[in-house]
């Protein structure tokens, strides 16, 4: 059997992920036709087809089904080996791979960024903006170094670092400005506008509210806050978000915040990374640097 090579290993777990030629030569920044070539050449070495082609679905042979987890042991360990020596310098340097939530990163992601850039010289940053399952995997499989997120996320092989504390805010349209706000359970009763499922956002405001019947409305799953925020402007209900979001997010909407009566709906903001990451060292600083660029993001 020929030599397999590391490109064609990472070539071939972002055509597993991606399950179509065109969107993983995409991810790998080369052309299909190359990304083609080094595939069938993997195939070849290993004397087995990888993947099963036919005109409507890309799927992996049984052989194929083997070696994904094997391929991606050892991106992983290649991985660990450059971030063991990268821990042995005194300053974080080369790329960093940061995960975080929708419902964080364009708040947050500013101010961290500039911090970063700031205390770093020559820090590569690469964000990656995804739901939180889908974080952890990655997290977890390597490919990323660490994740902002909402905590507990309850994994016994992340490291979590509490950042801060963080209230939802009502939202409502500005005609209701002067009403009492409600409490949790008035809350519960209202026509309530949240994100699709797969947000923790979205669970996190769902246990808020009392009552076993409580759902939110379902003529709206929204992708972003921006969108509730602009529905709750057009009359269609109320919604809640983090504080972190008022000042970008209500802007440009006839809206009305305040805090709900009684209370106060929060999440708490953390860092998380794996407990064997090389940089577990750096990252505590980083989680550091992150939590002093937040703090103009803190409750008033």
């Amino acid at each position: 059997m020929d030599n397999l090579t590391l490109k064609q290993l990472r070539y071939f777990d972002a055509l597993v992920q991606q399950r179509h030629f065109g969107r993983a030569a995409e991810v790998c920044a080369i052309s299909q036709p190359a990304l083609s070539m080094q595939i069938k050449e993997m195939e070849a070495a290993l004397g087995s087809a990888l993947f099963e082609r036919t005109p409507r679905n890309l799927g992996l042979t049984p052989f194929g089904e083997t070696v994904v987890e094997r391929a991606r042991d050892i991106l992983r360990s290649v991985d660990e080996l450059t971030d063991l020596a990268r821990s042995q310098q005194s300053k974080l340097s080369g790329k960093l791979r940061l995960g975080v939530i929708p419902t964080i990163a364009p708040y947050l992601l500013p101010k961290v960024i500039g911090a970063l850039t700031q205390s770093y010289d020559g820090l590569d940053i690469h964000i990656r903006e995804t739901m939180t399952p889908k974080l952890l995997q990655e997290l977890a499989d390597g490919k990323i170094d660490a994740a902002l997120l909402a905590l507990p996320v309850g994994e016994t092989s992340f490291a979590e670092v509490p950042l801060f504390e963080e209230n939802f805010v009502l939202v409502r349209p500005a005609a209701d400005a002067q009403l009492p706000p409600p409490d949790a359970k008035g809350l519960a009763a209202m026509r309530l506008l949240l994100l699709e499922e797969g947000h923790c956002f979205r669970d996190q405001a769902l246990s808020f509210c009392t009552g076993p019947s409580v759902r939110p409305w379902e003529g709206l799953d929204g992708t972003s806050l921006s969108t509730l925020v602009q529905m709750v402007g057009a009359g269609i209900g109320v919604t809640l978000i983090p504080q972190m979001a008022v000042d970008v997010e209500t802007r440009s909407a006839p809206v009305a915040i305040s805090a709900l009566d009684g209370a106060q709906p929060s999440r708490q903001i953390g860092m998380i990374w794996r407990k064997t990451s090389p940089l577990a060292e750096q990252l505590n600083d980083v989680a550091h640097l992150v939590q002093q660029a937040a703090s103009s993001l803190a409750q008033p």
